[in-house]
């Protein structure tokens, strides 16, 4: 009798030693969300920094190239053109590792990764 209730009280330790750690990883994951929040946030910012530069810079240039295209009746041959004939002071700079792609046929400038 008392071998049955240590075999019993044996599989009960084993069997609660193999439970859901759900609870363990998840405080170990808002403990890392914390920890990790100020670099995250930074991060974001960045995105958000790069993203709004390249949404600006584009808008300014299409412009440019859309009035360009009005007086002169073409579009320009490269965005040099733009600045050489004053529709733009100078061609923007992309956003690190990002650069500004000219289509002459369309006049359409978008600002893609390198």
């Amino acid at each position: 009798m008392k071998t049955t209730f240590l075999m019993l009280a044996a599989a009960g330790l084993v069997c609660a030693g193999c439970g859901d750690n759900s609870k363990q990883s998840k405080v170990s994951q808002a403990v890392s969300n914390t920890v990790t929040a100020p670099v995250n946030y930074l991060d974001a910012l960045n995105k958000g920094k790069q993203s709004a530069e390249k949404t600006i810079d584009v808008v300014q240039v299409n412009q440019a190239v859309m009035y360009y295209n009005e007086a002169e009746g073409h579009f320009p041959k490269d965005l040099n053109e733009l600045v050489a004939k004053h529709y733009l002071g100078k061609i923007p700079e992309a956003p690190y590792g990002m650069k500004l792609v000219y289509n002459a046929e369309t006049g359409e400038v978008k600002v893609v990764k390198q």
